[in-house]
């Protein structure tokens, strides 16, 4: 699908993903640095693929919502010299709100194709105990006094609220039947060891307790009922439909992946985990973000000749169900669909803003390995002040491939 400065194609493959178990704010991360946790997913991508030699590495792009801090200083570039990489190897930060690692994924993905590099790591990280969403932040005036746009899109909340209000058929009670669905999803794939293979333990200090070891996500609640979410009260609109029940929630992590070029990648003896196709970013009114995903994903259909039915597997972040749902609706997929989000996703997961789009990749190369009948699968996800962001990938393990 791309073709180098040098005429000729290069395939990107996805070589390998790793994170960290994910936490709640002011939970287990509390009183550990966003950068630290960029520093265990850098070296454990090293670790885990002995036949790159970390001088190999052209480029570290690591994306964070909130800029500041131990979130600030240029991060990708601070984490690799904190990680032990050698000086030599560059790095940056980048911001896409929610999609910011799948966009430093594909920016670098981009940069293997046309020759720049040959070898990247991308990812990103958010510490929303530290430093909640907005944080800083100035919105210029104009976009209430100019009516650029409605003052509801600067809350995400109140967003979804917003795609109820375009979904009718899209009910609480709906959301809530996916939200149980996505904890019991998280559980089975838990008790399958399907998760944790890709996490990187973590030793986070508390003052009070002493150190832990963090070897699993914190936010999961197994066991949760539709009773139980009925009674949840909804924050942004009275009588509304959005609950902390059928949402994401706000939570603390990173993740990190390794991009090479397929030639390199077989050179160097690195596995192939997956294989680019395209992708797409689309905006939408900001205050109806929650269905970007629709017009991103459609983009990259039409881009890369492929149709809906192509598609195998779906990874879509559960930043809110009525987003998944009103994707689904508009595609004409199943609510209980096996295809989509076989793990389960972010409602039970846990949603680090940034960092979310690398998670999605690495649970897709995982279900790629186990569904070698499944030749093409796409991550997607709606992104802050009215984007969406769809990726396209190959399984390597389908005959065809």
């Amino acid at each position: 699908m791309f073709v180098s400065a040098r005429g000729s194609v290069r395939d990107v493959v996805f070589v390998d993903g790793v994170r960290t178990p994910f936490g709640k704010a002011k939970g287990v991360y509390s009183e550990t640095r966003a950068d630290d946790l960029v520093v265990k997913v850098i070296r454990e991508l090293i670790r885990r693929n002995p036949g790159l030699p970390p001088e190999r590495v052209d480029e570290v792009a690591i994306a964070a919502t909130t800029q500041i801090g131990d979130q600030g200083l240029t991060i990708g570039r601070t984490a690799g010299i904190l990680a032990g990489l050698p000086k030599s190897v560059p790095g940056y930060a980048i911001d896409r709100m929610c999609a910011g690692a799948v966009t430093a994924v594909t920016t670098t993905a981009s940069a293997i194709a046309v020759g720049a590099y040959d070898v990247a790591i991308a990812g990103g990280v958010e510490h929303m105990g530290r430093h909640p969403m907005g944080e800083g932040v100035d919105p210029n005036p104009r976009f209430v006094s100019e009516k650029l746009v409605d003052p509801s899109a600067l809350v995400m909340g109140m967003t979804a609220e917003n795609v109820h209000d375009r979904y009718p058929g899209i009910t609480r009670a709906r959301a809530d039947a996916y939200a149980v669905a996505s904890q019991e999803k998280v559980a089975k794939a838990y008790a399958n060891n399907q998760i944790q293979p890709d996490l990187v333990p973590v030793a986070a200090r508390h003052v009070e307790n002493g150190w832990e070891l963090v070897t699993a996500d914190e936010p999961p609640r197994p066991g949760t009922t539709l009773q139980g979410l009925a009674g949840l009260k909804t924050p942004f609109r009275p009588h509304g439909r959005v609950t902390a029940g059928n949402a994401a929630g706000i939570n603390d992590g990173a993740t990190g992946c390794l991009l090479a070029a397929a030639d390199v990648a077989a050179e160097l003896g690195l596995s192939r985990k997956m294989t680019m196709v395209g992708f797409g970013f689309a905006g939408v009114s900001p205050e109806v973000m929650g269905i970007g995903p629709i017009p991103s994903t459609e983009k990259a259909l039409a881009r890369t000749g492929l149709t809906i039915d192509d598609i195998g597997l779906f990874e879509l972040n559960e930043a809110f169900a009525v987003q998944v749902l009103a994707f689904l609706d508009h595609f004409g997929i199943d609510d209980d669909d096996p295809r989509v989000n076989p793990y389960g996703g972010a409602i039970a997961l846990g949603h680090p803003l940034a960092s979310s789009g690398v998670r999605l990749m690495t649970q897709l190369a995982r279900q790629f390995e186990e569904h070698p009948e499944v030749r093409y699968g796409l991550t997607a996800m709606c992104v802050g002040i009215g984007m969406g962001a769809t990726t396209i990938w190959e399984n390597p393990h389908h005959q065809a491939a």
